[in-house]
């Protein structure tokens, strides 16, 4: 592989790297009791808890949506970039990365 060629694939995969950083994903648990938003690199970006879902004499429930919403975002957004990167795995290999 030449080095434009090389070239060009890095900046192929930087342009990848910047479209999941932008990508927002959301899931909801507790029929909207809890949201949760990640971006495509797996970087958690907000928290949502809507009150009047949530019973304060059942904290643990509370605590179950939120983990498995978060389990959910990641492995969305981690299926989300290796689908994006997947043209790319056999290039990059060739590069040594």
């Amino acid at each position: 592989m030449s080095r434009l060629d090389q070239a060009k694939m890095l900046m192929r995969v930087k342009k990848i790297q910047g479209e999941l950083q932008k990508m927002v994903i959301t899931v909801e648990k507790g029929e909207g009791a809890v949201s949760v938003e990640m971006n495509g690199e797996q970087k958690l970006k907000k928290i949502t808890i809507d009150p009047e879902c949530i019973d304060l004499e059942d904290i643990g429930q509370l605590e179950h949506w939120l983990e498995d919403a978060i389990k959910d975002a990641i492995k969305e957004s981690q299926q989300v970039a290796a689908e994006k990167m997947q043209p790319m795995m056999g290039a990059l290999s060739n590069l040594g990365l």
